[in-house]
């Protein structure tokens, strides 16, 4: 049965077209894969097909009476509400029957007899739904999907604009969760997820008996929890049975195939050009030059698409540091209350290391404590000497209105257009891409932007928090293979072991050092 059914969707955004004649559907109980490079239009697709974008052509039809719940990555939550709020909101229609139910009650005293019929069967039909749906044990669902994802930790009666964007992004999923829609629609759910509540999620979509889409660019737990892959590629979707491994499988057979049918087709077409050309102006084999010309024109040409520039990431190594790059000395680290123990450790010279633990733990307060963007609670970082820092900030709030090559102009005002071109591309960002709005790219096309600008200066030692999220595959790929080049030393938040072991040659564990009880 067909839950969902996209026919014939074109979309672009000016002049740059993201879906050209575009189908789609879901079937019951489908566990889909949304797969493709960077600025492919997944994100676009997941806001067309819950209503919050209209297309250019096409329609865009869910089953009657189907419930979709769609996680976001660029929701907001409304300042005022407490993390409480904003999970028991999943409930509101259950909460606005229970309001329901306590007029009615107020109504029977003053009724007669036939309205008090008539309430009184209504009162049993909400108390039926509501028993029905487990709303007296509200609370103690809250609480469990809260703890699941580290979320008491933070205390709920917190007010959700004071949070990180990684809490954030576990309240959205925990109030999504709470909801049970009939579908879940999950964009890169895992960004900004420590390992811990990353398989438990992972245990939850295995167990999940409806049909979700999920965006990711996360291979090891797609393959643990899809059956569907659709890949969206040069304005495309196609659709392969299997998880991630056996897509690419197939792809690179299909891709094959394709590429020897356009060698095959291209040699004969130049050489049916070449005999229209020797033998259309001669009597004898003119007829002859005819009939090659109409199947030259009736000839359905193979098209290659065109290669997405793949990323190429080198990151410059300026001078040599001193032996001691920071030191810590009784540090406490936090805000209004501290995150973290007196810390005393130091990093030297040529150590690559990945800091690890909880969200909400503090690693990223820590990070921006040593770099002396924000004040500690007490204690000190002494910086070592010839320091030349690198720092890739997890989240840059705003909206960005420069254009891409206005963006690193500012950065590097001596470099001609050329250069700026040219070192955008190599981060795999089209000319389009590089002419448009910041603001206007992809999560993963911004975060190209802003390693960009890391990549063309000179560093020694580079503070990365959260490099990989919405990076796509080859992103990643390039970007772990330059960590691994990298002479200076890395000091990297990352939640995906995967891409961390093969960098770093330490691991530190906030969990450890951290005052949060867990």
């Amino acid at each position: 049965m067909s839950i969902l059914n996209v026919e014939h969707l074109t979309h672009g955004f000016g002049d740059r077209a993201i879906f050209n004649d575009v189908s789609f559907r879901l079937l019951k109980g489908e566990h889909i894969g949304l797969v493709g490079a960077n600025g492919e239009g997944k994100s676009t697709f997941m806001s067309i097909v819950t209503g919050k974008m209209l297309p250019d052509e096409g329609k865009v039809e869910w089953s009657k009476n189907v419930h979709a719940g769609y996680l976001d990555q660029h929701a907001v939550l409304e300042r005022g509400m407490t993390i409480r709020q904003a999970l028991k909101s999943a409930f509101d229609p259950l909460l606005q029957k229970e309001q329901r139910m306590n007029e009615i009650c107020d109504m029977l005293g003053t009724a007669d007899e036939e309205e008090m019929n008539a309430l009184m069967e209504e009162l049993g039909t909400i108390q039926d739904e509501l028993t029905l749906h487990d709303f007296y044990t509200i609370d103690a669902k809250v609480e469990e999907v809260a703890r699941a994802l580290g979320l008491l930790d933070l205390g709920l009666d917190r007010d959700v604009t004071d949070l990180s964007g990684g809490q954030r992004t576990k309240v959205l999923l925990a109030k999504l969760l709470l909801e049970k829609p009939d579908i879940l629609l999950l964009d890169e759910p895992t960004n900004y997820l420590d390992e811990e509540h990353i398989a438990w999620l992972k245990r939850y979509l295995l167990d999940y008996e409806n049909a979700f889409i999920l965006i990711s660019h996360d291979i090891p737990f797609l393959n643990e929890v899809v059956n569907i892959i659709y890949h969206m590629e040069n304005q495309e979707l196609n659709r392969y049975v299997g998880d991630y491994d056996h897509f690419q499988e197939v792809y690179a057979v299909k891709k094959a195939q394709l590429e020897a049918a356009y060698r095959r087709q291209q040699q004969e077409i130049s050489e049916l050009k070449d005999f229209v050309a020797r033998n259309k102006a001669r009597v004898s084999t003119r007829n002859m030059a005819m009939s090659r010309q109409k199947k030259l024109d009736k000839m359905d040409v193979i098209e290659l698409a065109a290669e997405r520039p793949k990323p190429e990431f080198h990151f410059k190594y300026g001078r040599t540091p001193g032996k001691m790059l920071f030191e810590t000395k009784d540090l406490v680290t936090g805000y209004d209350e501290p995150l973290s123990k007196p810390l005393n450790f130091s990093m030297e010279r040529g150590q690559k290391i990945a800091l690890v633990g909880t969200n909400g733990i503090g690693k990223t307060t820590l990070l921006k404590s040593i770099l002396g963007l924000i004040p500690s609670l007490s204690g000190s970082v002494e910086l070592g000497d010839n320091l030349e820092l690198g720092y890739f900030e997890q989240e840059v709030k705003g909206e960005n209105r420069n254009s891409c090559i206005e963006e690193l102009w500012q950065e590097f005002p001596s470099y001609t257009q050329y250069q700026v071109r040219s070192a955008l591309a190599k981060c795999g960002l089209t000319t389009k891409h590089i002419e448009s709005q910041v603001r206007v790219l992809s999560g993963g096309e911004q975060a190209k932007v802003r390693l960009c600008k890391l990549l063309n200066r000179d560093t020694n030692f580079l503070l990365l928090d959260e490099p990989t999220n919405h990076l796509d595959v080859d992103a990643k790929d390039s970007l772990k293979q330059a960590l691994q080049e990298y002479k200076g030393s890395i000091l990297l938040i990352c939640h995906e072991p995967e891409f961390y072991q093969d960098v770093v040659d330490e691991v530190w564990d906030m969990s450890q050092w951290t005052t949060k009880v867990f």
